[in-house]
């Protein structure tokens, strides 16, 4: 019996194998859960990548930016599993012009475009999941550590200080339902989103020596346990709550 047998998740941004989002899913199937995945613009490439889990996955098409599509989900969804006992929230975008070092430059449209897919839509999400998860559940977002001005992250940094006060009031409006809210802030590591970050290197040079833990910059494992832990049953009275996966380096005045 694993943790999250019998549950049923949805897991966002699996794109490739070397994504934390397919750990999450890969490890959610052998803790015993019924995955479904959604995947945006290259779907062909999300469903080849979803044949190499334990268990084949559906996926579905979700542009955050898309109304139709949020609107359309809970019922998209339902066509596979009869409800939800978690999402797993693995979205974030910002333009090349609101990272690396352009803080002072970028145009408010792109900072907007940033906003919208990497904060604003872990409300839309929870929300458009809402009707299939009347019997309560967990909300999953993965994060990375807002409390510093990190150097070249500029306007991704101010959208996931965005995410995390997000995710408080969520789990503010969405505890009456029995649905917990919790972010995951995961360390740098070698993704396809990491490397859309101008200058990530600075990240990959500092932070393993850092790390009172030491940090592998391939292994998405630790943060996907950690997503899967907080799915589970084993934490049910956590929400509103910043799991660091990091090494230790948010603790650390270095």
């Amino acid at each position: 019996m694993g943790i999250l047998e019998g549950k049923r998740i949805l897991v966002t941004g699996v794109l490739t194998d070397a994504s934390i989002a397919f750990s999450v899913a890969k490890l959610a199937q052998q803790e015993g859960a019924t995955v479904v995945l959604t995947g945006f613009g290259r779907l062909s490439l999300v469903e080849r990548i979803a044949k190499r889990l334990p268990e084949p996955a559906p996926v579905l098409e979700l542009d955050v930016q898309n109304t139709d599509h949020l609107d359309t989900l809970a019922d998209r969804v339902g066509e596979h599993v009869e409800g939800l006992d978690g999402v797993v929230h693995s979205i974030g975008f910002a333009p090349q012009t609101a990272m690396g070092g352009n803080f002072l430059n970028t145009s408010w449209d792109d900072v907007a475009t940033a906003l919208q897919v990497s904060t604003y839509s872990f409300k839309s999400l929870a929300v458009a999941c809402l009707p299939l998860m009347k019997e309560g559940g967990a909300v999953v977002g993965l994060d990375f550590d807002a409390s510093k001005a990190w150097p070249v992250y500029d306007w991704m940094g101010v959208a996931k200080a965005g995410l995390e006060s997000c995710s408080r009031y969520l789990a503010r409006d969405l505890g009456k339902q029995n649905i917990r809210v919790n972010l995951v802030a995961a360390g740098p590591l070698r993704t396809m989103a990491a490397k859309s970050i101008p200058g990530f290197k600075e990240f990959e040079d500092s932070w393993p020596d850092k790390a009172p833990l030491g940090w592998d910059l391939s292994d998405t494992l630790p943060a996907a346990k950690a997503c899967v832990a907080l799915l589970s049953d084993w934490f049910p009275a956590t929400t509103g709550e910043i799991v660091h996966v990091d090494g230790g380096v948010h603790a650390i005045g270095a």
